[in-house]
C-alpha cells in the first residue's frame, strides 16, 4: 500500500505542482509533521500552446500561475471522464485583463488549453482530492510552472518575454523546495506577492498593496530514512539532486536567487502538441506512442460511477 509505505493517510491534505516542459504533475501529501511530502509524479498526456501564461480566450494556451481548487470545482460528470477546474482566471489574471474559462485538469488525453491526463491517471488524482476533501481540506493549491525552476532552466530561458513573470513563480517554487510548505500568496498592484503575511480584508488584485510582513523561512529537515521528494533514477539525476540540495541550502537565506549569466546557445521551446521527455542536455520531443503508459493502479474500486457516488469513498482508495 503506497500511502502506508510513505507514512501518509488517505484523508491528509494534498498539494499539486504542474511542470509544462517536463509534462509532469506531482501530488504531495501532508504528514503529521505539518510538511508536504512527495506522493507520486504522473505523466501529463497532453497540454496545448507553448511555454508562458494563458492570455486570452481562444489562444489554446495552458495556464501558468497559482490556483486554488475547492470542492465545488470538482466534476465527476465531466465529458472528459473526470475533471477539476483550476479556477482560471484568478485575481492576478483578472487584474491583467486575461480572459478565458473552464481551464481544467481532466482525462481523455486531449486538450485545447487544459492539462489532459489518461483516464487511469485522472482517476487516481481525483480520488486523492476527494479523500482530502472528505478529511476536511477546504481547497487544494495547484502551482502551474513552465518548467522546473532551477538556476540552469532560468538561465536557459533568460531573455524570454515571460522572464519577469517566471521570476515571481520561482519565488514560490524556491520557498516550497526549501520549506516543504505552501507559501501564502496575495495579489495586488497586478502582481503576485509570495510568502507575505496578511489577515485583513480581501485585496483588490489591481489595487494598492498594504504593508505586508514577510513570512519566516524555516528550512525543512526530513526524518532520517524517510524519503520526502522524488528520488533520482540514474547517476546523472543523482548528481543533479546533490547539486539541488546544496542550492536549496543557499536559497534558504534568500528565497529568490539572482539570475545567472546568459548562455550562448538556446534550445527551442517545447510546445504542448506532443509528449516531451527529459534528458541530461535538453528537453526534446519524444518518439513514444501517442498514449502515456497506464500507471500502477491506485484504486481497487472505480471512481467512474458518476451517477451514483460511492457509499464508501475512503474504502475506494489504495487497498491491497
Amino acid at each position: 500500500m503506497l500511502l502506508g509505505k510513505k507514512s501518509m493517510t488517505e484523508s491528509a491534505p494534498i498539494f499539486v505542482r504542474i511542470f509544462k516542459a517536463e509534462s509532469e504533475l506531482e501530488v504531495w501529501k501532508k504528514r503529521e509533521d505539518g510538511h508536504f511530502h512527495h506522493f507520486k509524479t504522473y505523466p501529463i498526456c497532453h497540454w496545448s500552446g507553448g511555454l508562458g501564461p494563458k492570455l486570452r480566450q481562444g489562444d489554446k494556451q495552458s495556464p501558468e500561475g497559482f490556483y486554488k481548487v475547492p470542492r465545488w470545482q470538482m466534476n465527476p460528470n465531466s465529458k472528459f471522464h473526470l475533471s477539476f477546474n483550476l479556477g482560471y482566471p484568478n485575481a492576478y489574471d483578472k487584474a491583467r485583463g486575461r480572459t478565458g474559462n473552464f481551464l481544467m485538469v481532466h482525462g481523455k488525453c486531449k486538450s485545447a488549453g487544459c492539462y489532459a491526463m489518461t483516464d487511469a491517471v485522472i482517476e487516481e488524482i481525483y480520488a486523492l482530492a476527494r479523500e482530502a476533501f472528505d478529511g476536511g481540506q477546504k481547497a487544494f493549491h495547484v502551482h502551474a510552472f513552465p518548467f522546473r525552476m532551477t538556476a540552469a532552466n532560468m538561465a536557459r530561458y533568460q531573455g524570454n518575454r515571460n522572464e519577469k513573470f517566471w521570476r515571481t513563480l520561482k519565488e514560490a517554487y524556491d520557498y516550497f523546495e526549501v520549506t516543504r510548505r505552501v507559501p501564502n500568496i496575495e495579489v495586488c498592484r497586478r502582481r503576485y506577492h509570495v510568502n507575505v503575511e496578511w489577515s485583513g480584508r480581501k485585496l483588490n488584485g489591481g489595487g494598492a498593496c498594504p504593508r505586508f510582513a514577510k513570512g519566516e523561512v524555516v528550512p525543512f529537515t526530513p526524518a532520517v530514512g524517510i524519503a520526502s521528494a522524488p528520488q533520482p533514477v540514474n547517476a546523472s539525476a543523482a548528481t543533479a539532486a546533490t547539486a539541488a540540495t546544496a542550492a536549496t541550502a543557499a536559497t534558504a537565506a534568500k528565497i529568490v536567487a539572482p539570475m545567472p549569466q546568459p548562455v550562448t546557445t538556446a534550445a527551442p521551446e517545447p510546445t504542448g502538441t506532443r509528449y516531451y521527455s527529459k534528458s541530461a542536455a535538453r528537453l526534446q520531443p519524444s518518439r513514444e506512442a501517442t498514449r502515456a503508459p497506464r500507471p500502477e493502479p491506485l484504486l481497487r474500486g472505480s471512481v467512474t460511477s458518476r451517477a451514483r457516488p460511492s457509499a464508501d469513498p475512503i474504502g475506494d482508495l489504495i487497498r491491497q
